[in-house]
């Protein structure tokens, strides 16, 4: 017991985690007198919704510029198709859930289940990410089952380095336990006002059975991570040491 009050006192000092408690907050917790580029790298079609999809929602309501990197269209994704007429299907789907979350969807050309790692990409993501100019980065935590979501995340952090530091780096987790792996959160983002938003979002994805995959994975998840810092719903991230301190909000 004496743990986690001492946790949840660490916790509450934080500027990033907010809000812990039902209290109005002393600072404007989006910054909006200083719009930022809000970036996000995933692996596939639903990826960035399900890691961060309430995050990237609020910062859009905040009129932040929020902008959804997908790695693949998800072309191996679908049984019975091709992966040209997948790759169509899912890339369609990404871009109506874009429109919900309010943000602008890029297509970074690599192939799912068939994602490298070489120089050339490193490149071809720093320029992308020259382009979007990012202030804070989302992006898949390295330590996970998929060889895609390991790809975008170390693509970001090769930019991240190149770039100098300029923006943070926060990691999101999908299906914990499953695909995430040794995911210990440094910060969270209360997203109850927003949930049924990222809901919504996530069910554009109509060619993976959204139904099994939220009630199975990201609504527990999601539940979970609230009940830590005694909200209805959030999602966690862990925080890249070494960049600039921005915070989340």
């Amino acid at each position: 017991m004496n743990k986690r009050r001492n946790f949840i006192k660490e916790v509450s000092t934080l500027g990033a985690f907010y809000p812990l408690m039902k209290t109005k907050p002393l600072v404007d917790p989006f910054h909006l007198d200083e719009k930022r580029s809000i970036v996000c790298v995933g692996g596939h079609p639903d990826d960035p919704e399900s890691g961060c999809g309430g995050t990237l929602s609020l910062y859009a309501k905040a009129g932040n510029k929020v902008s959804i990197v997908y790695l693949t269209k998800g072309e191996s994704g679908i049984s019975g198709k091709s992966h040209d007429e997948t790759a169509l299907i899912r890339s369609r789907e990404a871009e109506e859930a874009c429109v919900i979350i309010g943000a602008k969807p890029y297509f970074f050309g690599q192939i799912n289940g068939d994602a490298f790692f070489n120089r050339s990409e490193i490149a071809r993501m720093h320029q992308l990410l020259m382009e979007l100019k990012p202030d804070i980065l989302f992006t898949h935590w390295p330590v996970d089952s998929h060889p895609d979501h390991q790809i975008a995340s170390l693509l970001s952090y090769q930019s991240w380095l190149k770039m100098g530091k300029s923006f943070q780096i926060y990691y999101f987790e999908v299906n914990g336990g499953f695909q995430t792996m040794q995911f210990a959160p440094t910060d969270y983002i209360d997203i109850t006002d927003v949930a049924t938003q990222k809901k919504n979002a996530l069910y554009q994805h109509k060619s993976q059975n959204p139904d099994e995959i939220y009630f199975k994975h990201h609504l527990v998840m999601q539940q979970f991570r609230g009940r830590e810092i005694g909200v209805k719903e959030a999602e966690a991230f862990v925080r890249l040491d070494g960049t600039k301190n921005v915070g989340l909000m």
